[in-house]
């Protein structure tokens, strides 16, 4: 079958399924099991009422259910077991998280996520703040914009192709068709860098992927923050003698203060679960390894089910705080 024609096939009986159960699911609620009739009727309406929105929310805590509970459950189960010859599994406690322990790939996959939490949210969110604002301030900002936040539309796997070519390194004579290269060598350079295999620095050549992808976000949020700020205390810091500077450093920014750290902590779960990158360019070679890539290793290339769950179960402790954290933020923020 043309994919086009499946793709239209599945979008028309997934919305027509949609509607059915919608459909069908108001009617056995209304007529069927709590009908509007009888001497009843009232206590039957406020009992339908209770039980709509569950009905409504069902597809949606099944798929939950199916697809993020199970999941989470059966990785901790795998976490706490070995495989055995012949198949099968055996009950080993914590020894996978005391075999994590002890790997020295697993604590340069630690050590990397970490310098990637201290710098991607950082400048993610700073290069998107100065966007915001510089954008706003010029006639062709839209297209600025639109420029800026283009990257976000790209796959994370397309976005690491485009910057592995702007880092390819070309022998010596031949033409270098990586624009750093071409640039390095331009500039007098002896011989073309390999940038992707310098320890340590490598890494913040990763970095500046994901830097790139997640600006545009970062411009997006915070200068629909910007433009909610009242204009009276503008124009009454205006008043009072305040330079640009301090307008934006002292009134614009405490007022978006809130929005900032949203930003901050949306990126910092994107670099914690950062994987694409990683594997699309290096694949963790050269002390670039990373925590989700180290689980994608255990899991799929050594096939080794217990350590790879555990490091799955140490990604998701890592990550959990944070949700939290953003959903009594997001609940205080509604009240």
């Amino acid at each position: 079958m043309h994919p086009a024609l499946q793709g239209l096939i599945t979008i028309i009986v997934g919305v027509s399924g949609c509607i059915g159960y919608f459909y069908f699911s108001n009617q056995f609620l209304d007529k069927v099991l709590f009908p509007a009739r009888g001497p009843n009727i009232g206590r039957n309406i406020n009992r339908a009422n209770l039980v709509r929105p569950w009905l409504f929310l069902f597809p949606a805590l099944l798929a939950l259910g199916l697809y993020l509970a199970y999941p989470v459950v059966e990785t901790l189960r795998l976490s706490l077991t070995e495989r055995v010859a012949g198949g099968g599994y055996t009950f080993v406690g914590l020894d996978n998280y005391k075999q994590l322990a002890i790997e020295p790939k697993f604590w340069e996959a630690v050590r990397n996520n970490l310098f990637w939490l201290l710098i991607v949210p950082a400048a993610s969110t700073v290069f998107g703040l100065l966007a915001a604002q510089l954008t706003d301030r010029i006639k062709w900002g839209n297209l600025a914009k639109s420029l800026i936040f283009m990257p976000m539309a790209i796959s994370f796997v397309g976005a690491a192709v485009i910057w592995k070519l702007v880092y390819d390194a070309r022998p010596m004579g031949q033409e270098q068709i990586g624009v750093l290269n071409a640039i390095y060598v331009a500039l007098g350079g002896d011989e073309p860098m390999t940038w992707l295999t310098i320890p340590f620095w490598n890494n913040f050549f990763l970095m500046v992927v994901l830097v790139w992808i997640q600006t545009g976000f970062a411009m997006v949020i915070l200068s629909a923050a910007l433009r909610g700020i009242p204009e009276e205390t503008i124009e009454a810091a205006i008043v009072d003698g305040a330079n640009p500077f301090q307008i934006f450093f002292k009134i614009k920014l405490p007022q978006i203060s809130g929005t900032i750290v949203v930003v901050w902590t949306t990126i910092t779960l994107v670099v914690l679960k950062v994987f694409d990158i990683v594997f699309a360019m290096t694949n963790g070679q050269w002390e670039t390894q990373v925590l989700a890539n180290y689980m994608f290793d255990k899991l799929f290339r050594a096939n080794d089910w217990g350590v790879g769950s555990a490091s799955a179960m140490v990604i998701m402790l890592l990550v959990l705080p944070i949700l939290v954290w953003n959903v009594h933020n997001a609940r205080k923020e509604m009240r």
